[in-house]
Parts: C-alpha cells; sequence; structure tokens
C-alpha cells in the first residue's frame, strides 16, 4: 500500500519503454548479418574455402567485385558455421573482418580489355600504321574529314608528229560526312579538283562531283537507301564525242538520284531500285573564238531493276538481276536530224562473296541492249561484265579490281555509239611504317559497231610519305596510250605535293 497522501507510481507505461527499446536493437542487430543475403545463401549451400588474404590472388589481378562493393575481407576458411551465425544473432556481436595484406587500392588506371595475347614483337620499322585514324571534326551527331592537296605537275602529249607540254597546279579538296546514329546513316563525299597552267593561260579547269547516300534500316530486315549526287567534268579530248580543234571542250553537268529497297526473307535476297539521271552539255569554244551550241545532246535517263539472289552460305550469295529504262533528249532531232531517244534492257548473273577481310566483293556478267527510235541507226548490244573485288594477301597489302560496261550514244550523224568496256587494277602496299607504295592499270576498249574499236592503257605509280597523322607528301608517275585507226597518242604525267588532312 502506498503512504497516506501519495499518488501510486505508474509502472505499465516504463515497461512498454523498455520492451519497445529491446524490440529496435534485435533487428538492427539481425540486420548487419544479411547485407549480402545472395552470398550468405551461396555460402551455407556450397561451404567451400575463400581466400584469407591478398596473397590468395593471381599475380597482378586484383579483388573481384561482387554485385553489392569489392570484398576487401576475409572469410572464415571451411566456409559459413551455421551455429556460430546463431550465436552471433544471439549475442549481437559481429567480428571484425582482417584487413589485406598489403592494404587494398583499387587501380582505376588498369584495363580490363587489354588483350593478353600480343604475339611476338614486331619491328617498328615495319610495323602498319596503328588502326584509327585521329583526324576528323565532330559536328554534332556527324564527324567530317575534310583533306586538300596541291601539286605540281608536268604532262606531255604526243599525237602523231604533235607535241605538246604543260606545267600546272593542280589543287584537290575532299571530304567525308558521316553520320553516328544509332540507327539509319548519312554519308556525304565531295571532291573538287582545280587546275591552274604555269606561265600561261589564267583559265582554271575544275571538275568535282558531290553524293549522298542516306541508308534507313526499316523492320523485318529491310533497307531503304535514297541516293542523289552532282558531278561537273570536262569532255576528254580523246573521246570520240570531242570536238575537233576545239580549245575548250564541252563542260558536263550530270544529276543522278536514286531509291533502292532491300529485303532478307530467309536464305532469299531481294531487291528493287529506280533512278533518274540527267546530263547537260555547255558550249565548245573554237580557235576562232566563237562558240558552238551542244544543247542538242541534252538528256535525261529513267530506268529500274530487280534483283534476286540465293544465300548458299553468309559468304556466298549467287544472284541475278535485269534492269530496263528510258533515255530521251530533250530535242527529238539532234543537230544532223537524227532521233537519239532509245529503249536500253540489260540482264546479269553473277556472285557475291565475303570471305572476312581476305576477299570481298561481287562479279557478273551479262548482255545490254539499246533500240534507238531512228531507224537509221543501228541498234547496240553487247556482253558485260560488271563487278568489283577487293582482296588482301597479307597485312599491308590490298589489291583491288573494278569492271564495268556502258552503252555511250554518238553524235557523230549515221553513228549510234559504242559499248565501253572499263577495267581498273590498283595494289597498295605499307614498304615502311610511314612510306605506302601504290601501282595502278587499267584498260579502256570502246568497241564501235563498225567494227572499229579503240583501246586505251593506262599506268602508273606513287608513294606516299607520312609526316605526321595530319601531313602527307605525295609523288606520282601515270603514262596513258591510246590506239585508234588513226594516229595513236601517249601521254605522261608526273606531279609531287602534300596532302593535308583534319
Amino acid at each position: 500500500m502506498d503512504k497516506q497522501g501519495e499518488r501510486p507510481v505508474p509502472r505499465l507505461p516504463a515497461l512498454a519503454v523498455l520492451l519497445a527499446c529491446t524490440s529496435l536493437l534485435v533487428p538492427v542487430t539481425t540486420g548487419a548479418q544479411t547485407l549480402d543475403p545472395a552470398r550468405s545463401a551461396t555460402n551455407n549451400a556450397n561451404p567451400e574455402p575463400l581466400p584469407t588474404s591478398a596473397n590468395a590472388l593471381p599475380s597482378g589481378a586484383s579483388a573481384a567485385p561482387s554485385a553489392y562493393g569489392v570484398v576487401t575481407g576475409s572469410a572464415p576458411a571451411g566456409g559459413a558455421d551455421p551455429s556460430a551465425n546463431s550465436e552471433m544473432l544471439a549475442t549481437g556481436s559481429i567480428p571484425t573482418p582482417a584487413p589485406l595484406d598489403p592494404p587494398y587500392e583499387e587501380d582505376l588506371s588498369l584495363s580490363y580489355e587489354e588483350n593478353l595475347d600480343v604475339g611476338a614483337a614486331i619491328d617498328p620499322g615495319e610495323a602498319p600504321l596503328p588502326p584509327g585514324d585521329p583526324t576528323g571534326i565532330r559536328l554534332g551527331t556527324f564527324m567530317l574529314r575534310p583533306s586538300v592537296s596541291n601539286t605540281v605537275n608536268r604532262e606531255t602529249i604526243r599525237t602523231g608528229d604533235t607535241k605538246t607540254q604543260r606545267d600546272y597546279l593542280s589543287t584537290a579538296i575532299r571530304g567525308t560526312l558521316t553520320s553516328d546514329w544509332s540507327r539509319h546513316e548519312l554519308t556525304v563525299n565531295g571532291e573538287g579538283t582545280f587546275e591552274r597552267d604555269i606561265g600561261g593561260r589564267d583559265d582554271i579547269e575544275p571538275e568535282g562531283r558531290v553524293d549522298a547516300n542516306l541508308r534507313l534500316d526499316l523492320a523485318d530486315e529491310t533497307i531503304a537507301n535514297i541516293s542523289a549526287g552532282y558531278s561537273f567534268e570536262r569532255e576528254d579530248n580523246n573521246d570520240p564525242n570531242a570536238i575537233g580543234g576545239a580549245s575548250v571542250q564541252s563542260g558536263v553537268h550530270q544529276f543522278d538520284g536514286g531509291l533502292t529497297l532491300e529485303r532478307n526473307a530467309g536464305l532469299i535476297h531481294g531487291l528493287a531500285g529506280v533512278g533518274v539521271s540527267r546530263e547537260l552539255y555547255s558550249d565548245a569554244e573554237l580557235q576562232d573564238g566563237s562558240s558552238l551550241d551542244l544543247s542538242d545532246r541534252n538528256r535525261t535517263t529513267v530506268d529500274g531493276r530487280l534483283r534476286l539472289g540465293y544465300e548458299l552460305s553468309p559468304a556466298l550469295v549467287p544472284f541475278v538481276d535485269v534492269a530496263g529504262g528510258r533515255s530521251f533528249y530533250d530535242d527529238r532531232y539532234d543537230s544532223a536530224g537524227y532521233e537519239r531517244s532509245s529503249w536500253r534492257y540489260a540482264g546479269r548473273a553473277g556472285v557475291e562473296f565475303d570471305l572476312s577481310e581476305k576477299l570481298r566483293g561481287e562479279l557478273a556478267a551479262g548482255y545490254t541492249r539499246a533500240d534507238y527510235d531512228d531507224a537509221r541507226l543501228e541498234d547496240l548490244g553487247g556482253v558485260t561484265f560488271d563487278g568489283r573485288t577487293v582482296w588482301s594477301p597479307q597485312r599491308g597489302t590490298d589489291v583491288e579490281l573494278a569492271l564495268r560496261t556502258t552503252l555511250q550514244d554518238a553524235t557523230a550523224p549515221g553513228a549510234s555509239g559504242w559499248t565501253e568496256y572499263d577495267a581498273t587494277a590498283v595494289v597498295t602496299h605499307q614498304l615502311r611504317h610511314r612510306l605506302v607504295g601504290r601501282l595502278t592499270g587499267g584498260a579502256t576498249l570502246r568497241d564501235f559497231p563498225e567494227g572499229e574499236s579503240e583501246t586505251t592503257w593506262l599506268a602508273g605509280a606513287g608513294l606516299a610519305w607520312s609526316i605526321n597523322p595530319y601531313l602527307d607528301l605525295t609523288g606520282d608517275l601515270e603514262y596513258e596510250r591510246t590506239l585508234r585507226s588513226g594516229d595513236d597518242t601517249d601521254t605522261w604525267r608526273a606531279g609531287m605535293g602534300l596532302t593535308l588532312r583534319r
């Protein structure tokens, strides 16, 4: 009983506070043992000994990080002991992990993608240039790779008993703009060349091209390509359509556009495309200072093609394709009164091959034909050879071969045109670490329906010395010989210059 006049002490709230503090202490001690539930479960299921110190790791290796952080402590040999866990839970004590010997420090400079099998050492004088191009200018999601080259050249032309020489400066500006998108790709290529005679006339001979291609990666193994391009060049004096005795030949403007759709359905590869080409001819300048209008040669060509291939293996895909189109001139009749618009057809069979980096490309053979609207003009037709291959017989050596067959319209009265075959081969070899040699060869055959033919042979050699990743010193030598029914033509060209890249 309490004393008289004193109120009883409330013991029940004090007991409740004591019980609450006790209940909060138990989860804290329990949670400290289960920060890594997955590791605890694994150790209990597979009681295998863990390394007790850093000396148990292989030489040069670091402690392996887990999903919950880097393991810096040591586990008792023999794995986890359930009774020990029960004792720790009961007493609330946690053993302090032994520190690593020596103390662990993470090396952030260590590369985990380093190639361990580097092979034998390579002589620096014979080693190829390191992979990757350090040049380029980042423009948002695009990479621009421009270059400018300047060369001093000499050209000697001999036709029969006539010999001409000229020394000229040549400036070439090139650039490639490529997108860096996760899907689709846009590529723009451009090139312009300007020639100016040294100590002669001030006229500049320009030529150039620019083309763009947008690849759209659609669904279901479907790819669409949208292309557009423009080029300008001066008609060559050796061209059968060149104006004899002209001081300046006609300039040819060409506009191109196209759309192709590719789709792979299992082993079947399909392609459908349509293209448009527009050619415009400027006036030719004659020796007396007058001009000759050649607008009657302006024309537009629209064509389409279908291609079907079957995948024998990922490296070998035979195919067949057919093409057809219409070439129509702005003027129905040319200056000589002939209708030169025509229908054109072509069919080919060939094979695509891709044997990794050693050999890849495609080769095809077929037949093409052009039917002219004017019955007085003989129709053109001939066997075609087309394709392009790249072969790398050894590291630092590349061999490239290109074949092309086209039908060309003539301008002479009564002549329909000719079939033109082009073959080009280029061999590049890395002679030293910063020195690359190049050999070129080519042949062009013009087969006329009248039975005559004209052949042009080309051979050349060049060297490029990389002074640094941004500057090259180049030298080139080229010989060209044209064989025809009249006087043959021999041309020598030699040049040396510098190429600056960024």
